[in-house]
């Protein structure tokens, strides 16, 4: 079992925690956050864990191996660096961070120092996902000819505007950033690289200074296309379907909705599964029910431990912020961007 400080004691943090209780293989025993409040103290005396006063205090932490970063995207890149530097194994939520040159900067430490590296692309590690990556290497789609996703929640219609989520720095194009990029991970992870992207990205109902809409076109370097769509003024959804010539497969489910429970935010993300052949009935199923934050954190953990590497190669970690980098610049430019 390894011993871990969590980083960001926000909602999300919180979750995280609450993931892995009673779990064999990692333990939360340390943690800090940038706000101190009674609330937190008492989250982490009912966990049993005991607070540091600051992120330094705890990488020197003689009994925590390894850190969960649940903090601001801007915040990542340096995070990374020190607790490399500090000999500790990480978790880093995503985005990864908010440019190419900080994921590379921040892997190559990983590297020189020999410690793990885990980015919270969870969606990954559910069944259905395994099964349409299985489905695609296997040729049961035939040629893939498209994948596209549609993500939305009503969070923005709530968000306190001086939260770091409300803040166009932290999370520029509305959805992108909190949600879109799971889709744009699941993307790579079945259709390779990102060759060139075309964004629009408004504002039509958020109360906030924020995109709330946002429509992306792509292009896979092996030739498909995509499509990803999110949207923060409506209701929760999340669909993920990809297109080839023999069928198509979708997969439904939520996303995260500020104030639901914390089994729902970790338990309910997928749900109906369709596959529809070109000859013959359609397929319709429900997703397992799975905790993919927990399995996500127990492969870290085993990772670190030496066992088998974390599903989420470094590489595509880059790659996916690449590509979210031209994705922000075409909404900016409003022309095509290749992906550097």
């Amino acid at each position: 079992m390894i011993k871990v400080g969590i980083v960001g004691l926000g909602w999300w943090g919180k979750t995280l925690v609450e993931s892995v209780e009673n779990s064999d293989a990692i333990r939360f025993v340390s943690g800090t956050t940038r706000t101190m409040t009674p609330e937190v103290e008492a989250f982490a005396k009912q966990k049993g864990f005991r607070l540091t006063e600051s992120y330094d205090g705890l990488l020197h932490h003689g009994g925590v191996d390894a850190v969960v970063l649940a903090t601001p995207h801007s915040m990542h890149a340096t995070q990374v660096m020190a607790a490399a530097a500090a000999g500790k194994h990480i978790y880093c939520e995503k985005p990864f961070t908010l440019t190419k040159r900080e994921a590379e900067d921040a892997v190559a430490a990983v590297r020189r120092a020999g410690v793990t590296l885990a980015v919270g692309y969870n969606r990954r590690f559910h069944p259905e996902m395994t099964k349409l990556r299985d489905m695609i290497r296997g040729g049961e789609l035939g040629i893939v000819l498209h994948v596209e996703a549609t993500m939305t929640f009503p969070n923005a219609l709530s968000i306190n505007p001086k939260h770091w989520r409300a803040d166009k720095s932290e999370t520029p194009l509305g959805g992108l950033m909190p949600m879109g990029v799971h889709a744009i991970d699941g993307m790579i992870d079945l259709c390779g690289p990102i060759d060139h992207a075309f964004a629009q990205s408004f504002r039509r109902a958020a109360p906030i200074d924020a995109d709330d809409t946002t429509s992306i076109l792509l292009r896979m370097k092996e030739g498909m296309s995509g499509y990803l769509g999110t949207m923060t003024t409506t209701g929760p959804g999340f669909s993920f379907q990809v297109f080839g010539s023999k069928g198509w497969l979708r997969l439904e489910g939520l996303t995260h909705v500020a104030g639901a429970s914390s089994e729902e935010r970790r338990t309910r993300l997928f749900g109906t599964c369709k596959f529809q052949p070109v000859k013959g009935e359609a397929k319709v199923w429900q997703a397992a029910t799975m905790d993919i934050s927990r399995v996500a954190l127990e492969a870290f953990a085993k990772a670190a431990a030496g066992g088998p590497a974390c599903p989420v190669p470094l590489d595509q970690v880059i790659d996916g912020v690449a590509a979210t980098e031209a994705i922000i610049r075409s909404a900016g430019s409003g022309k095509i961007e290749r992906v550097a």
